[in-house]
């Protein structure tokens, strides 16, 4: 039974990697590779195993989601990222996003507002081996100052504007990839790049629908 449970999801995942995601123009090595790599069922909640590589999001605790995949391929690759570079993802939710990243940077911070999840998220990383990503629990709106600056950073919650002190945190030629709107149901992924030290560069992606950011710079819960 084990092994028509890991055979059926083998095949759900190639279907994903060459229909959901190579289909439709994600095509960095790094970041297919990557979603190869991760075990996406062991981030869904307990039940919805046999879902994990459908092209939705699906619901996790505290009223929360993890990304479709699809969505989580695209944003990562905007970020353009380099083996080398360190980033910061803000909203750590199962960790399937932070666990992604792993795979292709040297170094994920992850912040999360909500205890439950960080805590969840920490023992799923662990139990697979990843050392390389560190959870935080705090308030994601205000960044990580103390670990900055980062090379790259990932918003996985709309925001109703870009964060400054993000921007403030981002190194010189990094890269913010965001959804941005005035609806908390409703958002445009936008990628930022601080191109100098005051010279901010603005790109508009796609329309897309996130749970929303709270916290200081943020929605207000």
């Amino acid at each position: 039974m084990r092994n028509d449970r890991t055979r059926d999801l083998a095949e759900k995942k190639e279907h994903m990697i060459l229909v959901h995601l190579m289909g439709r123009g994600i095509d960095d090595a790094a970041v297919l590779r990557a979603m190869r790599e991760v075990p996406r069922e062991e981030f869904v909640s307990p039940g919805l195993e046999a879902s994990a590589y459908d092209d939705y999001p699906l619901p996790i605790d505290e009223g929360q989601t993890i990304s479709q995949p699809y969505i989580v391929a695209y944003m990562t690759q905007e970020l353009q990222l380099k083996a080398e570079d360190r980033v910061l993802e803000i909203g750590t939710g199962s960790g399937y996003q932070a666990a992604v990243l792993s795979r292709i940077v040297h170094r994920v911070y992850s912040v999360e507002r909500l205890p439950l999840l960080a805590d969840q998220a920490r023992e799923r990383l662990r139990r697979l081996g990843i050392d390389n990503v560190t959870v935080f629990c705090s308030d994601g709106t205000l960044g990580l100052p103390e670990h900055a600056p980062y090379d790259a950073m990932i918003v996985t919650a709309g925001a109703p504007s870009v964060p400054d002190a993000l921007v403030r945190q981002l190194a010189l030629g990094g890269r913010l990839v965001i959804p941005v709107g005035r609806s908390p149901l409703s958002q445009e992924l936008v990628r930022v790049r601080r191109a100098g030290e005051t010279e901010i560069r603005t790109e508009e992606l796609c329309a897309v629908r996130f749970v929303p950011l709270v916290g200081e710079q943020g929605w207000k819960q």
